[in-house]
Order: structure tokens, then sequence, then C-alpha cells
């Protein structure tokens, strides 16, 4: 059984659905956040999980396995490094760094430590991603050719009214980091590395310091063409994926924040015929999805089987590539992948005066 504190109630008491999904594997023992009602309405009194706001009292207690970091996204890489010198394994929600000299740090102090670090990237998690890769491993998608992604989400000045969203100093971001990036580590799970990314950004939508809008142009590893759309001023929220491959399409449905667990269409071309691709859709078991599925791939990685999880490298990845838009982004030029330690972004992506 994995002892857990979650640090942070208010995505972690979404962490927490998942956690109680899987009682054979995981005790959610302590929910601590500043904000003890917070923590207490997020348990909903359940006598099994002390509620506390003391951090220090956490990372101390022996009987703490792993500690889930939910908290803000400024505070993700030293909460992360402490948990390791504690001793003790993380998740941590996205990103897990805020450039990629912190997320370096985290890789070296994991090691160092002998413990592990989980980027949270839930999406991965669900049947229709069990489908894909179930054709991919089939040989029925055949060469990628091109993909888009629309990341169209609604956030308003109410949503703002949180004091670190929309600033650079506490949410180190904006659309690009809080909202697509799980889009984009989609992207990249199901075609592999970003070679050269293409980036327009603005702030159309609301009046906060970073970017609630983007359109990006991606040139995968394999040669396949990507655009993404992103804005958070869409009438509603909408997350929808296309991917054309030699063989078929997959496409998405609309669900913002579950695109893996509902149903894709899977339409064959070319010489694929469409019986041999429900034929492989047919014998797909339909995983744990969400946090549940992502909480499974962990729990099996620190029993010795990390085939599932999403990994630290994942992680870095994706640091990788946001810091990549932002430069093409300022620079107007097309950037390509990876980025090397004399990169001028390598050591973060802060505005200067920020």
């Amino acid at each position: 059984m994995i002892r857990v504190a979650i640090v942070g109630a208010g995505i972690g008491a979404e962490h927490l659905a998942g956690y109680r999904a899987l009682p054979d594997r995981f005790r959610v023992a302590v929910m601590c956040d500043l904000d003890t009602a917070r923590a207490r309405a997020a348990i909903a009194d359940d006598p099994e999980i002390t509620v506390s706001d003391d951090l220090a009292a956490i990372l101390a207690d022996s009987a703490i396995d792993l500690i889930d970091i939910c908290l803000p996204p400024h505070l993700h890489f030293p909460v992360s490094l402490k948990v390791l010198d504690a001793g003790k394994h993380a998740i941590c929600e996205k990103p897990i760094a805020r450039s990629l000299e912190e997320a370096d740090a985290l890789v070296a102090a994991a090691a160092a430590s002998g413990r592990q670090i989980f980027p949270v990237f839930q999406y991965r998690y669900g049947h229709a991603l069990a489908q894909l890769r179930a054709l991919q491993a089939a040989g029925l998608t055949g060469k990628p050719y091109v993909a888009s992604l629309e990341t169209h989400w609604n956030r308003d000045a109410a949503y703002y009214a949180v004091p670190w969203r929309g600033t650079w100093a506490g949410e180190s971001g904006g659309s690009l980091l809080g909202h697509a990036i799980h889009a984009h580590d989609l992207l990249c799970h199901i075609l592999g590395p970003v070679a050269e990314v293409t980036a327009l950004t603005d702030t159309r939508v609301n009046d906060i310091e970073t970017e609630d809008c983007a359109a990006l142009a991606f040139r995968m590893g394999n040669g396949a063409l990507v655009t993404s759309s992103v804005t958070l001023g869409a009438g509603d929220d909408t997350t929808r994926l296309r991917f054309c491959f030699e063989g078929l399409t997959a496409e998405s449905g609309s669900a913002p924040y579950s695109p893996a667990q509902e149903a894709w269409r899977f339409i064959a071309r070319a010489s694929t015929s469409q019986s041999d691709v429900d034929r492989v859709l047919a014998g797909v078991a339909a995983p744990l999805a969400g946090f549940a599925g992502y909480l499974e791939a962990v729990a099996d990685a620190l029993q010795g089987n990390g085939a599932n999880v999403v990994t630290l490298a994942d992680g870095r990845r994706s640091v990788e590539l946001v810091s990549a838009i932002y430069l093409s982004a300022r620079t107007g030029a097309p950037q390509a992948l990876p980025l090397s330690m004399n990169s001028p972004i390598y050591c973060g992506w802060m505005p200067a005066a920020t």
C-alpha cells in the first residue's frame, strides 16, 4: 500500500478521486493546504484523511511514501526538490519546472536520491488512446501526414480573480503552459518528438500579463506537419484532436478535459480496410481512464513496471517544447529542437522585467 500526502486542495481534490478508485494500491493519509477549510471540503470529512497546513511535518513523516504536489506552478520545482531531499517519491502537476535548467536539476536530484518524480499528464489514459496505440502496434496507421489540435476554452475575469493566475511570477505562463500543454503532450505521445516549431502568441481576451491566444506550427521528427490553435476566448471549453495517417484518420470528440476518454472515430483509407481497423478496435478493453489510469501507472512504476507511466523525461520534454514555443514567439523565427544549454531560453522564459 502506497501512503500518500496531497499538497494543495484545489486540483488535489480531483487527484483524490483518482486515488479512491484504487483503494488496494493507495491510501491518502493527509490533505495539506494553508486553507484548512478548503482541505476539509476536499476530503468531504473522510475520517481516514488528516487535514494539515504543515508541509514540513509531512516531509518529516516516515510513514508517507509519495507526495502529490498540486500547488501553483511557481512552487512545483522548489517543493519537488524538498520532497526528493526527504527521501520520498513525488507526483507533480504541470509544469514540473519553469525552465530547462530547473528540469535538468530535477533529473539530477531524482537520480541522486533514488526516488522518482511523475509529471501529471492524465489525458493519456483512456479507451481511445489505448485503441490508437493498438492500431499503431498492428501496423494499420502507417506514416503520419498531418495533425491538428484545438484547445479552445473559455476563461474570463472571474477565473483570473485568483491572484497568482495570469501573472508570470505566479502562473509562470499562459494558455500554452496551463491549458494547451496537455494536447501537446498527447501530440508527442502519439507522434514522437517535435523537430521544429513556429509560434505566434498574443493576449487578446483578458487583462492579464500572460498569453491567452496562440497559433503554432510544428514539424515532427518523423516529418509530420501539425497545427495547434489555442484560445481562452471560446464560447465553451473544447479540446479537439485529428491525426491523418497513411492508413487511417483518427479523430477525437470535443471533451475539454478528457479527450482520451470518449469515443474517437477511426476512418480507414488507402490500402487499410475498415474491417481490419474495427477488428483491432474491438479487441481493446477499456482501461482505467483519467487520473485513475494515470495513478494506476504510477503504482505499477513504483513496483518496477514503468511501461505505461509518464516519466520525468516526458516532463522535461514538455518544458523544452514550451521553451521553444516562447522563443519562437519572441524572435519571430522557427526554433529547432532539441534546445542546447547555450539556448537563450535554457534558463527560463520569464520576461526580463518579471
